[in-house]
């Protein structure tokens, strides 16, 4: 596992490094996670929070966030 500011990092590659953006999704997906949605990464993720969850999701690639449009 690396450390959090790499995670974050590499998530930020998938919202055109938007924290903005990435917090609203990790904070959805952390919602959805705490409400009983299977999380979606192979790791045991038993002893992870939420967001920890969310963000390993999104810089993974697992995750997709819609409505985001590349700004090129």
């Amino acid at each position: 596992m690396n450390r959090l500011e790499e995670r974050i990092s590499e998530a930020l590659k998938y919202t055109n490094n938007d924290r903005y953006i990435l917090s609203i999704a990790v904070g959805q997906r952390a919602d959805e996670l705490s409400k009983g949605a299977k999380p979606l990464l192979a790791q045991n993720t038993q002893n992870m929070k939420y967001t920890d969850i969310a963000i390993d999701e999104i810089a993974s690639g697992l995750l997709k966030i819609e409505g985001l449009v590349d700004k090129e």
